[in-house]
C-alpha cells in the first residue's frame, strides 16, 4: 500500500481468481472484501480462500463483517494473518468497536473504520482518536439509506466536510470519500473525486480497475498547479521574506506554505510510482 493511498480497489472475497489481479491494476490500495460482496452462505469459505491466498508479498486491507455480525470474530483470527495490513471495519459506530478490534490485533495492523450510520458520524471525532486508526472513510452509499438522503452532492456536503475537520482534529490522514457507482463512464468519477479532493479528502474507494486511473489523476497534482508552486517558491526564494506577487497576486506565507505541499505531494507521488 502507498504510505498515502488515494485509490482503494474493492474485490470480493469469494473470488481469489481476482486477488492477484486487482494487485497488479495500479490501485495503491487493495481491499478483500468479505462483508458486503460476499453471501452469507458463502462467508466460511470466501474466508478460507483468503487465508490460503494472503502473502506478505502482496499486502492487502481486509474488510471485514461488521462488530455486531456472527462472523467478526472468525474475521478477527483471518486478520492475524501476514499479509494483511490494514483493516477496515464496516458500520463503526462506537470507539467500542475501535476497542474490540484493538484487542484481537495488538498492534499488527491499522484499522480504517467506515463511517456508514448517523450513530457511527455522531461518534466520529471519538473514533478517529482511537490509538490504532489510521483514517476514516466514508461509507456514502449506506450513509445515504441509513439517513433517508436522496442524492450524493450537496446533500452529503456537511457530513464530508465534518470528516475532513475530524480527521484534522484527530491528527490521522485525511479521510476517504465513498464510491461511485458509474463504471464506464469517466466523467462522473472525475467529478466525484475532484470534489473531493477540493474538500480535503486524499482518497477515494473503487469498484472497478477502469476507476483507478482517475481517481490517482484527480489526486495529483497537475502540471498547472505544479507550475505555479515552483513559480511561488522561486518569488519567495528572491524576495527573501518580503512581499511578492505572483501571476498577479500577492503571497503570504499561507500561500507559500500551500506552494511546498504541492510540490512535496508531486515528488511523493512520483517516488512512490517508480517503487
Amino acid at each position: 500500500m502507498a504510505s498515502v493511498a488515494h485509490s482503494y480497489l474493492f474485490v470480493p472475497g469469494n473470488r481469489p481468481d481476482r486477488f492477484g489481479k486487482a494487485c497488479a491494476s495500479g490501485a495503491d490500495a487493495v481491499i478483500i472484501d468479505l462483508e458486503d460482496a460476499v453471501p452469507p452462505a458463502e462467508k466460511s469459505s470466501a474466508r478460507a480462500a483468503v487465508e490460503a491466498w494472503l502473502n506478505p508479498v502482496l499486502p492487502v486491507v481486509l474488510r471485514i463483517n461488521g462488530a455486531e455480525t456472527a462472523w467478526f470474530g472468525e474475521d478477527l483470527a483471518c486478520c492475524l494473518r501476514p499479509g494483511v495490513q490494514a483493516v477496515m471495519l464496516p458500520k463503526t459506530e462506537s470507539i467500542e468497536h475501535i476497542r474490540q478490534l484493538q484487542e484481537a490485533l495488538g498492534k499488527t495492523a491499522p484499522i480504517l473504520p467506515l463511517i456508514e450510520t448517523a450513530q457511527g458520524f455522531w461518534n466520529a471525532l471519538e473514533i478517529a482518536r482511537g490509538g490504532a486508526v489510521q483514517r476514516l472513510v466514508f461509507g456514502s452509499l449506506d450513509f445515504q439509506l441509513d439517513l433517508g438522503i436522496r442524492g450524493d452532492d450537496d446533500e452529503l456536503l456537511h457530513f464530508r466536510s465534518q470528516l475532513v475537520l475530524i480527521s484534522r482534529l484527530a491528527g490521522i490522514e485525511a479521510p476517504v470519500d465513498g464510491v461511485t457507482t458509474e463504471i464506464d463512464d469517466p466523467a462522473p468519477l472525475r467529478a466525484d473525486t475532484t470534489r473531493a479532493r477540493r474538500l480535503g479528502f486524499s482518497g477515494k474507494l473503487c469498484i472497478h480497475p477502469k476507476q483507478i486511473a482517475v481517481v490517482n489523476e484527480c489526486f495529483v497534482p497537475t502540471t498547472g498547479e505544479i507550475g505555479w508552486a515552483r513559480r511561488v517558491m522561486e518569488a519567495a526564494a528572491e524576495a527573501r521574506g518580503g512581499a511578492i506577487a505572483v501571476d498577479g497576486k500577492m503571497v503570504d506565507r499561507p500561500v507559500v506554505l500551500k506552494a511546498e505541499r504541492v510540490l512535496k505531494d508531486a515528488e511523493r507521488r512520483a517516488a512512490g510510482s517508480k517503487e
